[in-house]
C-alpha cells in the first residue's frame, strides 16, 4: 500500500525552520562520536537504543514491551531484542502485569536507574554548558513546547498507523 499523500498546501516559512532545526539537533544528538564521548562521562557502556529505552522506563511505571514500543515509535520486535541485553546485563527486569498475569511488564534494576542517572548527569552538564546564556523563562518555554511537540508528534503517528490499519482491513 502507498503512504498517506503530502497536504497540497506548501508548509509555512516556520514549519520549514522548525524541521531544519530538528534535523540539526537529530544530527548533532546521533553522532557517534557523541554518544561515545556521552557514555564514557557516564561511564555507562550502553548502545543508543538502550539508552532511549532506559530513559522510557525511567519516566513512566513499569510496562508492557509492546507499548513501549509504541512510545519510542518503533516495531514490537525491537523492544524484545533491546529488553533481553538490557536484563542479560541487569539493568532491567521483568514483573508480572497486575491486570493480566500471563503478561508481564519491564521495569529498571538500580543497576539500571544508577546507570541512567549517570547518563542524565553527564547529558544535562553538557546541555548546562551550552544553554548557560538562557533565561530560566526561555528554558522553560523551550521545554514545554519540545514536550508538546513530541506528543503531537506521537500523536499523529498513531493516528496515521490506525488509518493504515483501518485501510489495510478494509482492502483485505
Amino acid at each position: 500500500m502507498s503512504p498517506s499523500p503530502l497536504p497540497l498546501d506548501p508548509a509555512s516559512a516556520e514549519v520549514v525552520e522548525i524541521e531544519r532545526a530538528l534535523t540539526r539537533i537529530t544530527y548533532l544528538s546521533t553522532r557517534a562520536r557523541a554518544h561515545e564521548r556521552l557514555m564514557s562521562l557516564a561511564g555507562v557502556p550502553l548502545d543508543r537504543a538502550a539508552v532511549a529505552l532506559l530513559r522510557q522506563i525511567a519516566d513512566s511505571e513499569p510496562m508492557r514491551p509492546g507499548e513501549l514500543a509504541n512510545r519510542l515509535g518503533v516495531e514490537a520486535s525491537h523492544v524484545t531484542r533491546q529488553v533481553q541485553q538490557l536484563q542479560r546485563s541487569g539493568y532491567v527486569s521483568r514483573v508480572p502485569d497486575p491486570d493480566d498475569r500471563r503478561a508481564q511488564r519491564i521495569e529498571l534494576t538500580p543497576a539500571g536507574q544508577q546507570a541512567i542517572d549517570r547518563v542524565r548527569e553527564a547529558g544535562v552538564r553538557g546541555m548546562q554548558m551550552a544553554l548557560a546564556d538562557w533565561s530560566p523563562e526561555e528554558l522553560r518555554q523551550l521545554a514545554g513546547l519540545f514536550h508538546r511537540m513530541v506528543d503531537d508528534f506521537l500523536a499523529h503517528a498513531n493516528d496515521a498507523t490506525e488509518q493504515e490499519s483501518a485501510e489495510s482491513a478494509h482492502t483485505g
